[in-house]
């Protein structure tokens, strides 16, 4: 392994299928399969598809923002790149270690989450045997290649895919009776409170649910960096998200809500026999229901924790690269690998992961509520950052007809994702006010994202005494230093 970190360099394998794959893959995680129960249980399904809608507006404003920063400026530092160049080097250091700290404990929590499946059907097995050969599986996925990575996240999110459109398929063929019975009507979706269960609160309260359902989706910024022609194929991605959005969460949701009754208590759990999509395939006589959605379930986790490990190793990379993590992290291997940063995020993520099966957890429980808001805070900084570049880019004069893909809502689209993203970052948890009775331990677990993001932002604010940069100041061109 060569030793010096500037003689080798990531490398642009990334195919436009896998591009494409991961832009699907990063918008189905675990929280679309067994999520969307717990949610549609609490605010019915008017209330979740009202809140799936809103956030899934916010994303797609998001996503174009992204879209014009990755097509124009692809890099591997993805937001901490963007708020370095564009707002303030303080600020692109918090949203970087912020980043990469999010990711590396969401390692631990896939970790856990696939020995919990796996005793699905070997319950008297060790955890820890299960853990280490998938984290072995994956760190070889992205210790060979990048596109080993590509590779693994292309078939990963093809099962995904494929299990959500066959899911639609047959609600859709039970709700008109043309698959086991009589068609469905409108009874579940209006029985008792619903469609909207709890009012403006309930559905306000699926807000963040709906949130951590599309995180990952940013991951194809940092994807950007090692892709082979990003500046096609990150707009052709981009502008699928709408589409997603709408074809894997609001049609999977109304096929639950016209099949199931939010009133049904199965749907208060969020085990894999529980899922909303268990339940909906036994109803069309699947007998191995439980089965295949546990298998479906895992190729998600191991899909996230294979996106964990190639994020956190790019984006330490862009960050050593860029002066604001330790030089050393930035060494590449001949085949493109930044090994050295992989090899520490996968050492941490394992740490934290043992940290949730010894002792009571307790700290692996604080580590965990510490990153509970940081896609907001993700999100927040892309939006910013978008609005802050082409500001910047017309300022100095740059024409918009160069842009590679140019974002058609801005600015309302960033601003109005600044503003959502603070809404939920400040009331995400409001029932801790409105109780009576103020519970300041689920409260500050709660919110302890957000003081440690400006304790790194106003701590390498106060050290290196940075500022905002100016307009006219802002590097464009990532080649100009």
């Amino acid at each position: 392994m060569e030793q010096n970190e500037s003689s080798h360099h990531l490398q642009q394998r990334l195919k436009p299928r896998h591009v494409t794959m991961i832009a699907l893959g990063g918008t189905i995680g675990t929280g679309v399969f067994l999520g969307t129960g717990p949610a549609i249980h609490t605010a019915g399904p008017g209330g979740v598809l009202l809140a799936y809608g809103v956030i899934g507006i916010m994303v797609y404003f998001i996503m174009t923002s992204l879209g014009e920063l990755a097509s124009f400026m692809p890099t591997s530092g993805s937001i901490s790149t963007y708020a370095t160049r564009f707002i303030d080097p303080a600020l692109g250091f918090a949203f970087g270690w912020n980043y990469w700290f999010s990711w590396a404990m969401t390692l631990a929590a896939e970790l856990a989450a696939s020995a919990l499946i796996m005793k699905f059907w070997f319950p008297e097995s060790s955890s820890l045997l299960w853990s280490g050969l998938f984290l072995a599986f994956l760190f070889l996925l992205n210790f060979l290649s990048v596109k080993g990575f590509g590779e693994g996240e292309y078939w990963f999110s093809f099962i995904k895919v494929a299990t959500i459109v066959i899911f639609i398929a047959v609600g859709i063929l039970m709700i008109f009776g043309i698959m086991n019975g009589e068609p469905a009507g409108f009874e579940n979706f209006t029985i008792g409170e619903a469609p909207f269960v709890g009012g403006f609160l309930g559905t306000v309260s699926i807000f963040l649910v709906a949130g951590f359902s599309f995180s990952g989706t940013e991951s194809i910024g940092v994807a950007a960096g090692e892709s082979e022609n990003p500046t096609k194929t990150i707009p052709r991605a981009i502008r699928s998200v709408f589409w997603r959005i709408l074809l894997f969460y609001i049609l999977a949701i109304l096929v639950i809500a016209f099949l199931i009754p939010y009133t049904n208590e199965k749907l208060q759990s969020d085990a894999v026999i529980n899922s909303p999509f268990t339940i909906v395939f036994e109803k069309a006589g699947l007998a191995f229901a439980a089965s295949l959605m546990n298998a479906v379930i895992l190729t998600s986790v191991l899909s996230a924790g294979n996106g964990c490990l190639y994020v956190t190793s790019r984006i330490m990379y862009a960050m050593a690269k860029e002066g604001q993590a330790p030089r050393f992290l930035a060494t590449v291997n001949k085949r493109g690998v930044p090994v050295v940063a992989l090899l520490a995020t996968t050492l941490i993520g394992m740490l934290a992961f043992l940290a949730s099966i010894f002792g009571d957890g307790t700290v692996y429980i604080w580590l965990m509520n510490s990153v509970g808001v940081t896609t907001f805070i993700f999100w927040l900084g892309i939006a910013i950052s978008h609005y802050r570049f082409r500001k910047a880019y017309v300022k100095q004069g740059y024409s918009l007809k160069d842009l590679p893909y140019r974002a058609k809502w801005y600015p309302f689209g960033p601003i109005f994702a600044v503003v959502l993203c603070s809404f939920i970052l400040v009331g995400q948890n409001y029932q801790g006010f409105i109780s009576g009775h103020i519970d300041w331990i689920n409260v500050i677990a709660s919110y302890l994202g957000i003081p440690i993001f400006l304790l790194l932002w106003l701590g390498y604010k106060f050290i290196k005494r940075t500022k905002v940069i100016p307009l006219e100041e802002c590097k464009i061109d990532l080649n100009k230093h």
